[in-house]
């Protein structure tokens, strides 16, 4: 059955990052404006980089696609470091006018929505640091293709003539 479903905050963590994102098998597309770090809460103590999941889906062969409007923080970058099989196995594109948030899995499952790919955003942080965040997941096949469409469009370089910030939308190697 075909669902679609509105989430909000702490919710969209638990339902995005630790629900859908572990099921890929064939590919994970991301696209956020920001991006920081984000910690998987394992345990009452125990975190682990959410770059330490995407480096296990890429060892399972997942094929993973980041689209991102800045350069990411400081302990992103550090943690990237921590995850060598990241470097060619997660493909990277930075476009300055990328503002819309959406995570695709297989082409099966799509969220869009408000939170990007931080701990504020995605509600992985206390409830007094955490962002009021809402958007849609669904499994709806047509929906999802639009929320592909959108993501593949930039990631091709669909608007890149009319844009006027070429230089800044490069693919990116780490």
């Amino acid at each position: 059955m075909n669902r679609t479903e509105f989430i909000t905050d702490r919710e969209t963590y638990r339902r995005v990052i630790l629900g859908i994102i572990p099921e890929a098998t064939r590919f994970l597309w991301l696209a956020t404006s920001g991006l920081k770090d984000l910690y998987l809460i394992e345990g009452r103590r125990r975190a682990r980089p959410f770059l330490a999941l995407l480096s296990d889906l890429v060892g399972r062969g997942v094929a993973i696609r980041l689209l991102h409007a800045g350069e990411p923080g400081p302990a992103f970058r550090k943690d990237f470091d921590r995850y060598p099989n990241l470097i060619d196995g997660l493909e990277r594109v930075l476009c300055p006018r990328v503002h819309f948030k959406s995570v695709i899995v297989d082409g099966r499952v799509a969220y869009s929505g408000s939170a990007n790919l931080t701990g504020a955003g995605l509600g992985a942080k206390s409830d007094r640091r955490r962002n009021f965040e809402a958007g849609i997941l669904t499994t709806d096949p047509d929906l999802a293709t639009r929320i592909m469409a959108q993501f593949d469009g930039v990631w091709m370089g669909k608007h890149c003539a009319a844009c006027g910030r070429k230089a800044h939308c490069i693919p990116l190697k780490d």
